[in-house]
């Protein structure tokens, strides 16, 4: 395996693909995208093609590819996209930081990324193409299903099983030995103790906004 070529030219690909270049130096031969977003021949330093081209100059006897997108449409983007990859007969590859905590005893399938001060406790397992973001925590023996994605400082409590393509926001709890059925959305700060059927939403109401303004609260606070 020679190098690597990534899919996706958004945000999440150039915070992926910065941070394996600042910790491994990554081989990152290419990016590619579908052929409709194709923005110019060079991003970051390096070729972009057309998804629909790529074999021609980046072969998949040669390559593995990353798919480093969002959760777009439910993360069914992403799905579809390493489906297609693997059409083509490439190796789907993950990337988990040297700053992640992940034990011998976890299991992470292909196109998972595992972003700096995520954790994986023993036995956990991630199934191909979940994005663990930083300080997401996963208890023993939880498995994560395919194309979840899971925000910075959520934590999913140990033996609890994630259907696939789910989302779980920010600083979510989710207690232990629940089945969360596939496509769900758990917002930001939701906290989920029950077992959930497909397809459901979660979400926290938000702090209100208080009665004074900052300058008045900063002068009864005496901040």
């Amino acid at each position: 395996m020679d190098g690597l070529v990534v899919f996706g030219l958004g945000k999440i690909s150039q915070v992926v693909s910065s941070l394996m270049d600042e910790e491994v130096g990554a081989n990152i031969l290419a990016y590619c995208c579908d052929r409709a977003h194709w923005p110019g021949p060079e991003w970051r330093g390096r070729p972009v093609l057309a998804f629909e081209d790529i074999e021609a100059r980046f072969p998949p006897d040669r390559c593995a590819m990353l798919v480093a997108i969002g959760y777009h449409d439910l993360n069914r983007v992403r799905e579809a996209r390493c489906e297609a990859a693997r059409a083509k007969g490439y190796r789907l590859a993950s990337w988990i930081s040297r700053d992640a905590h992940v034990p011998a005893s976890a299991t992470i399938g292909e196109n998972c990324v595992v972003m700096p001060g995520a954790m994986l406790q023993p036995f956990a397992t991630l199934a191909e193409g979940v994005f663990l973001w930083h300080g997401a925590v996963v208890g023993h023996h939880a498995r994560i299903g395919a194309h979840c994605w899971l925000a910075s400082n959520c934590t999913i409590s140990s033996t609890t099983r994630i259907g696939a393509r789910c989302f779980i926001g920010v600083n979510a709890a989710i207690g232990h030995e629940l089945e969360i059925g596939a496509d769900c959305m758990i917002g930001a700060r939701a906290l989920v103790t029950r077992d959930t059927e497909r397809g459901g939403v979660y979400v926290e109401a938000e702090t209100p906004r208080f009665r004074l303004d900052s300058d008045r609260f900063r002068r009864i606070a005496r901040i």
